[in-house]
């Protein structure tokens, strides 16, 4: 099957039911997006599938043939997520850093979607687990670029 992953094509060879994160690992070497849990609750493994926030451990290959998937290696190529990313730098998010391509990932999505979210919205999106704790630096983040892009959509620019 063919996968569109950060702008490129790559035909792959794999039972349509593998977790598209072991392809994306294991095949492909992409290994920004981390294994968590299996189960789809902790977050880590989260890519975007067609802008959308999808779990990859539980996702099946098949599903996304011919989609448009986009994981941690090319977040920065997007203006949003460049955005996130030096957000996260700028409040120093990060601990052991093992969960946070999956945050900067639902952080992204969050923000493509709802440009300026409200504090509501963001507990809403920014639900994936971290096992250092990390919760108020990410928060600290996200109200920041809400709040800068809020302004900059109120001044028209």
């Amino acid at each position: 099957m063919k996968l569109h992953i950060n702008d490129q094509t790559y035909d792959v060879q794999t039972e349509d039911d593998t977790p598209l994160l072991w392809v994306i690992r294991d095949d492909l070497g992409m290994t920004g997006t981390k294994y968590g849990c299996g189960l789809a609750q902790c977050g880590a493994c989260s890519v975007m599938v067609d802008g959308e926030v999808v779990r990859s451990c539980v996702t099946p290959v098949s599903s996304v043939s011919g989609k448009q998937i986009t994981t941690i290696e090319a977040i920065e190529k997007d203006q949003v997520g460049k955005k996130v990313v030096e957000a996260w730098t700028d409040h120093q998010v990060p601990q052991c850093g093992y969960c946070q391509s999956g945050q900067v990932m639902a952080a992204t999505a969050l923000l493509k979607s709802t440009p300026a979210p409200s504090e509501e919205q963001i507990n809403a999106a920014m639900i994936n687990l971290c096992r250092c704790g990390t919760y108020n630096a990410i928060h600290a983040a996200m109200a920041g670029l809400a709040t800068e892009v809020k302004v900059t959509t109120e001044a028209g620019e």
